[in-house]
């Protein structure tokens, strides 16, 4: 690895939003926290930035959001409780989270979007290159997305964005990425991007998921980024200039994924990501499985 492109060591976790679409749930509860079968969603991000080889996590959060920070930490009363019960099992599973990184915590003050977000990390990032993580979506641990996309930035430096093919008619709901082939079949090059376009308008079908690796340079760009669509600093304004113009930050490429994704952001969505895990899950999906052919039998 060149000095250029040092190794990326640092995870940034946007987890300041509100989680209205999973209102009244999200009143007291972060959406965050929300399980997905018997672990927070938060976690799963978190294992996947740790499996990536990103063991620093700062995690963005905002009023309301403490439970977070209390997950990741240790509870010594329900260790030794589990304990003096010889559950060793559900003891090691309480460990694993405040034992799966260092994590740190910062507050965004103002809802002003995800660009401005990833800028309150500037401080903690500093000058290194760094990956952004959204809590939406979960990647299947067998698909390492964002292991790919290290690497991807280490051979060509500037910035990586994951890319995810949908129908033209549900392009409007995402940021889209206007791209140019490479010899590598799943990597592109990124010519230009726009925050959730008409289908009409769309460059292509290609939809920005929440997953980047960034050069440090964003934040210079982030800085001067005005309020984009709905009101707020959208990242993905920002990475359209570095797209545009490579000086000022290195080129933008993208790695189109094709594995297994599970959106949460979604009230649909995440019942099914929770029906998916819950059927592959070596404890739980034989009876499940069996339970849910014969639901499903019935109900049709």
């Amino acid at each position: 690895m060149t000095e250029s492109n040092p190794r990326i060591t640092k995870a940034v976790i946007p987890a300041a939003g509100l989680g209205t679409r999973f209102l009244p749930a999200t009143k007291a509860t972060p959406k965050e926290m929300l399980p997905v079968v018997d672990k927070p969603a938060i976690q799963y991000v978190v294992e996947e930035a740790v499996s990536a080889g990103l063991d620093d996590v700062l995690m963005i959060t905002g009023r309301n959001k403490r439970p977070l920070e209390d997950h990741f930490d240790r509870n010594y009363e329900l260790e030794s409780a589990l304990q003096k019960k010889g559950d060793a099992g559900r003891l090691a599973r309480v460990q694993e989270s405040s034992d799966l990184a260092t994590m740190h915590y910062v507050r965004q003050g103002d809802p002003k979007g995800l660009g401005h977000a990833v800028l309150c990390a500037a401080p903690h990032v500093g000058q290194e290159p760094f990956a952004v993580l959204l809590g939406d979506d979960l990647i299947d641990p067998r698909d390492p997305l964002l292991q790919r996309m290290v690497e991807v930035q280490a051979q060509h430096g500037g910035s990586v964005v994951a890319l995810l093919e949908v129908a033209p008619e549900q392009i409007h709901l995402y940021g889209c990425a206007a791209i140019d082939a490479t010899e590598d079949s799943d990597v592109v090059r990124v010519t230009g991007m726009v925050e959730k376009p008409d289908s009409a308008d769309a460059p292509s079908n290609y939809a920005i998921i929440g997953r980047y690796v960034l050069d440090p340079q964003i934040f210079d760009i982030l800085r001067k980024t005005e309020p984009g669509r709905g009101g707020e600093i959208q990242l993905t304004d920002a990475l359209q200039q570095l797209a545009a113009d490579e000086t000022l930050g290195g080129p933008v490429h993208g790695v189109v994924f094709k594995g297994r994704r599970y959106d949460t952001g979604d009230r649909g969505d995440y019942l099914r990501a929770i029906v998916r895990l819950a059927c592959e899950r070596e404890d739980l999906g034989p009876d499940f499985r069996t339970w849910l052919r014969s639901y499903v039998a019935e109900e049709m």
